[in-house]
């Protein structure tokens, strides 16, 4: 069995009730060592039905069309995730959240989000920069670009000036400019965490392993 982030694969699909982001984590001082900075690209693309809600980058918007997809939906988290994922060099979203598993039925992406910093966390990584494209002709993101990005931000746990997104039309070409669908390409930069982090987690986790057993 391939392990993540002392974890085994075959193990996110197996636990059930419970997300990835919340199972247990190996200890601070057997994380791996970061040696430099690590780049990753991500895609994504999801059709646009009725009956669907449009959720992207964590932002529910006002639409006839939404995301047609097993979770909920979100090509811009999913982007941003594989993106992270293929900087770790590990399996990719599909392998990691089956859309085949009932546990991730209708799941906000968020959680994926989550679980997707705890692993790079645990390599040793933090966000360098995050460049982020959508391709939808409509409706217009620019009112919630800003918010988007925030939210990306707050769950990667990296400053906001270090997240970018940008909004495109495809100009009436193919699904994507007949607005039967919306696409991500996402590209990240991973750099090694400072020591002082590592040290606080190992500090924050050796005090609520103590609480544990008083």
């Amino acid at each position: 069995m391939a392990f993540v982030g002392g974890l085994g694969v075959g193990d996110l699909g197996v636990r059930r009730r419970a997300s990835f982001a919340s199972q247990r984590r190996r200890p601070a001082v057997l994380r791996m060592v970061a040696v430099g900075p690590r780049v990753g690209h991500g895609f994504d693309l999801h059709r646009l039905e009725p009956d669907n809600k449009l959720i992207l980058g964590g932002v529910v918007l006002d639409h006839s069309v939404g995301c047609v997809g097993h979770s909920d939906g979100d090509a811009v988290y999913h982007c941003v995730v594989d993106s992270v994922l293929g900087a770790l060099s590990m399996p990719d979203i599909g392998q990691l959240f089956p859309d085949k598993d009932p546990e991730w039925k209708g799941a906000p992406s968020d959680v994926f989000m989550r679980a997707t910093k705890d692993l790079m966390e645990e390599k040793g990584y933090e966000i360098g920069n995050l460049d982020v494209t959508v391709i939808l002709e409509k409706p217009k993101l620019s009112p919630h670009k800003g918010k988007m990005r925030e939210n990306i931000a707050e769950l990667l746990g990296c400053d906001l000036d270090r997240v970018n997104l940008k909004a495109k039309t495809h100009e009436k070409v193919d699904a994507l400019g007949e607005n039967r669908a919306v696409a991500c390409h996402t590209v990240v930069m991973l750099v090694p965490r400072p020591l002082e982090h590592e040290a606080q987690s190992t500090v924050a986790e050796a005090t609520a392993g103590n609480s544990k057993t008083i």
